[in-house]
C-alpha cells in the first residue's frame, strides 16, 4: 500500500497506533498451509510483516489513511476501509471461510461512503487465495480513493453502516466457518480435479435471422456444439463475415501444453463448421480474439495478459496470416473490447493491478486512432465489481443504444453473463447500467457462459463443461 501511494506521487508518513489488532496465529497457520498446498511461493498480502518502519513528516498531513481501523479521532480527513461493515480486516478470512464474497467500502471520517469494491474471488475452494483476492482490491480501492480525494472528484457520498465488532469471537468464528464450509469446499475441489479437467470450455453456434441473445437476454433454442476431442478446448468465440463467408475465431487450448493459440473455424455455405486450424501463436497464452475491419484492413486484438501487453495484429492473408502492428497498452490487460464513440476509439478491459483477480477491475482507455496513443481514462479504475467489470464480448448497437456483454463472477469465473447499457462515455465520465442477467434457458447444455458475440446471422457463445481426464 505504501509503495503504491508513493508511486502515485504522494509524500507518505507512517505512524502506528498502540496495540494494533493482529490475526490469531491459527488463522495465519491455516492460510500458510493452503498456500503450500496450492504451491504459491510469491509474497502473500495476508502474511504477517515483522515491521513497517515509522516515517515522520514535519508538515501537517492533507489526510490520513487508517489501515488498522483504530486511529484516534482527528481534525484531519481520515479514510478507513470497512469489510462488510467491519473495520477489522480479520473479518475477511472469516467471511471467505464461510463462502461469502466480502464487499469493501472506503469511509471518510466514519460518516460517509466515498468508494466501494466488490472483489472477485477466482478460487472459491481456497480461503488463502480468496483472502489475497480481497486484500488486493482493498489496495486498489484505497489508492484510487486517495487519488480521487486529492483531485477533488469524489463520486460517492452515501451514509455509512457498520457491523457490530466482537474481536474476541474472531478466532472461534473463523474455526467454525473453516471446519463447516471451507474444508468441505477444498475437499470437493481436490476430488473434482482428480477426476475432471480443471477447466474445459465448449463453443456453441447458431445461424438465426431473429433477435439475438443481447436483445432477449435468454439463450433460447437452436444451438450446436463445436466438436472437440477432449484433449483441447475452444472458448472466447468471435465470428467474422468475409466475402459472404462466415469464419469463427476461437481460443484453442491444448490441455497438454497449458497455453492457448488462436484458431479459425471456417463455415461452408450450409453452415457446417470445418476443422479448426491455428492462425496465431506466441510464446505466451492468447485468447479473446476480437477480429474487426477498419481503415481498409482486417485486425485482431487478442488478449495476451500473461505476456503483459496488448498487441494489435493486422491480417496479411486472411484468415491465416497475421502480423503484429504494435503494442497498444502495457500491463496485465484482459479482454480489451473496442468501441467507436463520440469521435474517438475506446477500449474497455480489466486491469489486474498487480495482484488479485483479473476479472473485477474495469479500466477504460481512449485514443484518436487505432494506433494510439492510448490514454488511460482519468477515472481508472472505473469500477471494482465482480458482477460487471470484465467484458464478455463485443459491443452491440441496437436502435439508439449501445450494450456490452459483461461477465458475472458472483458464482466464480465463467459463472454467467449479463448485458449492460452504455449510459454515458466521454473523457471525464464512464457510466454503465447494472447488467441484465442472461437466462440460461433453451437447448444449450452448459449454462455457465462467459462470451457472447454475433456477426450477421452467426451467433456464438461458450460454456464450461465437466470433462473427465
Amino acid at each position: 500500500m505504501i509503495r503504491r501511494l508513493q508511486a502515485d506521487g504522494h509524500d507518505i508518513a507512517v505512524s502506528h497506533a498502540a496495540g494494533p489488532e493482529v490475526w490469531p496465529a491459527a488463522v495465519n497457520a491455516a492460510l500458510a498451509l493452503e498456500r503450500t498446498i496450492f504451491r504459491r511461493r510469491d509474497p502473500a498480502l495476508a502474511a504477517p510483516l515483522s515491521e513497517i518502519p515509522t516515517s515522520i513528516r514535519i508538515r501537517p498531513a492533507a489526510f490520513r489513511l487508517d489501515l488498522a481501523g483504530n486511529a484516534a479521532p482527528s481534525d484531519i480527513a481520515t479514510i478507513t476501509l470497512q469489510f462488510d461493515g467491519s473495520r477489522s480486516d480479520l473479518s475477511v478470512p472469516i467471511s471467505v471461510a464461510a463462502g461469502a464474497l466480502p464487499a469493501i467500502e472506503a469511509v471518510l471520517d466514519g460518516k460517509r461512503v466515498i468508494g466501494r469494491a466488490r472483489p472477485m474471488i477466482d478460487k472459491r475452494e481456497s480461503v488463502s487465495l480468496g483472502v489475497e483476492d480481497v486484500l488486493a482490491r482493498a489496495i486498489t480501492l484505497a489508492v484510487s480513493t486517495v487519488r480521487a480525494l486529492a483531485e477533488n472528484r469524489l463520486a460517492m457520498n452515501e451514509p455509512v453502516s457498520t457491523a457490530p465488532e466482537n474481536p474476541a469471537a474472531g478466532m472461534l468464528e473463523f474455526a467454525s466457518s473453516y471446519a463447516a464450509s471451507a474444508l468441505p469446499r477444498l475437499s470437493r475441489e481436490v476430488i473434482r480435479r482428480a477426476r475432471f479437467r480443471h477447466a474445459h470450455w465448449r463453443v456453441g453456434y447458431r445461424f438465426t435471422d431473429g433477435p439475438g441473445v443481447a436483445s432477449t437476454c435468454g439463450l433460447g433454442e437452436g444451438w450446436s456444439v463445436l466438436p472437440d476431442a477432449g484433449d483441447r478446448f475452444y472458448a472466447d468465440p468471435f465470428p467474422f463475415q468475409w466475402q459472404d463467408r462466415s469464419f469463427l475465431f476461437v481460443e484453442d487450448y491444448p490441455h497438454a501444453t497449458g497455453k492457448a493459440v488462436i484458431s479459425v473455424v471456417p463455415f461452408d455455405a450450409a453452415g457446417k463448421p470445418g476443422e479448426p486450424r491455428c492462425v496465431l501463436e506466441e510464446p505466451y497464452h492468447l485468447s479473446y480474439p476480437q477480429v474487426f475491419e477498419r481503415d481498409g484492413a482486417i485486425w485482431m486484438l487478442p488478449e495476451a495478459s500473461s505476456g503483459r501487453k496488448l498487441v494489435l495484429y493486422r491480417s496479411i492473408q486472411f484468415p491465416d496470416r497475421w502480423a503484429p502492428e504494435g503494442v497498444l497498452i502495457e500491463g496485465e490487460i484482459s479482454d480489451a473490447t473496442l468501441l467507436e464513440h463520440g469521435g474517438r476509439l475506446w477500449l474497455f478491459a480489466t486491469d489486474r493491478d498487480g495482484y488479485g483477480s483479473t476479472s473485477d477491475t474495469l479500466a477504460v482507455f481512449h485514443a484518436p486512432r487505432l494506433a494510439g496513443p492510448w490514454i488511460p481514462h482519468m477515472l481508472n479504475p472505473v469500477l471494482i465489481d465482480r458482477r460487471m467489470a470484465r467484458p464478455g464480448g463485443a459491443f452491440v448497437r441496437e436502435g439508439d443504444g449501445t450494450y456490452l456483454p459483461v461477465q458475472d463472477g458472483t458464482l466464480g469465473y465463467g459463472g454467467g453473463l449479463g448485458i449492460s447499457q452504455l449510459l454515458e462515455l466521454d473523457e471525464k465520465t464512464v457510466q454503465l447500467s447494472p447488467p441484465r442477467p442472461i437466462a440460461a434457458d433453451g437447448d444449450w447444455p452448459y449454462p455457465k457462459i462467459h462470451t457472447l458475440n454475433r456477426s450477421g446471422r452467426l451467433e456464438v457463445i461458450d460454456g464450461i463443461a465437466a470433462v473427465r481426464k
